[in-house]
Parts: structure tokens; sequence; C-alpha cells
């Protein structure tokens, strides 16, 4: 099988147990995931098997969504529950300056990496270096939060616990948002609870925990929860080739096609069998078609 499984990651294993879990129910070597979610975070968590690894770096390049627990007055070195307390203090903001300073976090951010990250710098691991008790400078990234909402604030003696929806750029770390809206406030922040609600085109609704699949196994229906690899690249226009040209640009030549625009293209054969991404270049004045990354089908024999 060759595809994408939607799983939904529960609270307490890593990403990559989530990959050996379904690398035996699949009986299958080649699985990977498209974006970490930490031990202590859930939902949505894509999974690549067979071919369609090929494709994992363009799911994580997508937008992601979150249902996050904030708690304010308390401030720890991970930046979430996990981590020591560094900071305790009462929250004195009031429900609309708690809600003020969430929302200016809104549109294009520079965001320092958290120290307890998997971000290298000089060769080593962030959080290698965090359990060693050595902070190092980090460069501030751009991160874009596209919409924030929220849905409760409730109060808890000197503490407020936050619970909002975020919708982000790639790469953004929601415990470092927490982070810096405790700072902003003066109170310390920390992330409580995280859930991706959505990655990319994957959402949590339709996605599969670990035990809908064991039971799709004793069903032997493993197969239904594998959505087709070329679902991920939606934003990418197709075009379509015939089965002689589809030779000729799985052995790197360049292909005349209908159709062409400049940038990345899904490439399929004459009789809709997904092939490859494909890219436009310009030859001798004339737009041609050549694989970017070849995918290939064993069903026609590509």
């Amino acid at each position: 099988m060759n595809g994408i499984i939607n799983v939904n990651k529960p609270i307490g294993i890593t990403s990559f147990d989530v990959v050996s879990k379904i690398r035996r129910l699949y009986q299958i070597k080649k699985v990977g995931h498209a974006g970490t979610l930490d031990p202590d975070a859930s939902g949505v968590l894509p999974l690549c098997i067979g071919k369609a690894t090929k494709v994992i770096e363009y799911l994580m390049d997508k937008d992601k969504a979150y249902r996050v627990e904030l708690v304010l007055g308390m401030a720890t070195d991970t930046q979430d529950a996990s981590g020591n307390i560094i900071l305790e203090e009462p929250v004195l903001a009031s429900n609309d300056e708690i809600k003020a300073a969430i929302k200016s976090f809104l549109g294009k951010q520079e965001q320092i990496p958290p120290m307890y990250s998997a971000v290298r710098i000089n060769g080593k691991r962030l959080y290698e270096l965090a359990r060693k008790g050595i902070e190092v400078e980090r460069n501030p990234r751009p991160v874009t939060f596209y919409k924030i909402d929220i849905s409760s604030i409730e109060r808890k003696s000197d503490k407020a616990v936050v619970t909002f929806d975020v919708e982000c750029s790639k790469g953004t770390y929601i415990r470092t948002l927490c982070h810096d809206i405790g700072e902003l406030l003066g109170c310390g922040g920390l992330m409580n609870a995280l859930e991706r609600t959505r990655s990319g085109p994957f959402i949590l609704d339709n996605s599969y925990t670990l035990e809908d699949l064991e039971r799709l196994k004793a069903e032997d229906k493993l197969e239904t929860a594998v959505i087709p690899m070329d679902r991920a690249l939606l934003k990418m226009p197709p075009v379509y080739i015939s089965h002689s040209q589809a030779i000729k640009i799985k052995n790197g030549l360049s292909v005349p096609a209908e159709g062409l625009t400049a940038g990345f293209m899904r490439v399929y054969h004459e009789s809709g069998a997904f092939l490859a991404i494909g890219k436009s270049v310009e030859e001798n004045a004339n737009m041609r078609l050549r694989s970017h990354k070849w995918i290939g089908n064993d069903s026609i024999g590509l």
C-alpha cells in the first residue's frame, strides 16, 4: 500500500512510537510522519507509507491548527507543564487584557525556538544541551499566526487557564507562544495541553485512533484508512501525459505537455494514475515538463 494515514496520536507516546505501530499493523518498513508531535500532545499526525514517503516534505510544509490550554501565572524551563517551575506570579490582568495580549500575536511574528526542542545548532540538538544545563543563543525564526479564537478564561486562585484555537504556519512552537504571552502579561505562562486539529488538508474529524486501526486490521480492512498520496498535493495543478511521455520523464527527459504553468504540478498518466511531482522548464523558448520527484505507479508498470 502507498498512501497517507491520518492518525489521531494519543497523549503519552512519541511520534516515532506511532510510526512503529503503523509499521507493525501494515507490515511495511517504509513509514514516516509529517511533523512531530510531543509525547504530551495529541491529535492529527499524518503518516506516509510506501511510496508516499516521497511526499513527506510537501506535507510538512503545510499550515497547522491547534486547540491549546494555556496556564497563566507560572513559567517552566520547558515552556510546558512537564518542566521545572522557574517563575510564579499572580495574574493581575483582567480578562479583556488577557484577550488583547493573546490577540496581539496575530500576523507575522519572530519566534525564538525553545531550548527543549529538536532544532540543531552546530550539530547538536537543543534539547541535548538543555538537559546538560547549557543554554545557547538562538536566532529568531519567522512564523505567522493566521487566526486565534479564545473560547474560555477560567480563574483559579491567582492563576488563569485560557483555552483557545490557533491557526499558524509550519515550524511554530505553540509552547513558546504560551511562554511569550505570559511574558507580555508579566506573570509567566506555560502550555498545559495541546491538540493538533489540522495539519494541511488533514483534520481531526477524519482521523483514526490506533484503536480504530487495530479494529480495521481485525476486520481485514486496513486499506480503507489509506488516503491517496496526491490528496496532499491538491494545491498543485494537474497535468496528464501519455504512456510514452511517462517513460521519458521517468528516465529524466523533458516532454511537451498541455496546460503547463510555472512551478510544480501533479503529473498523471493518461489512465488517471498518479506518477510524479513535475516541474515546468523552459527549453529553446518552449515550456516543457520534467520530473521533479518521480513516484511511479506499479499498477501500470511504471
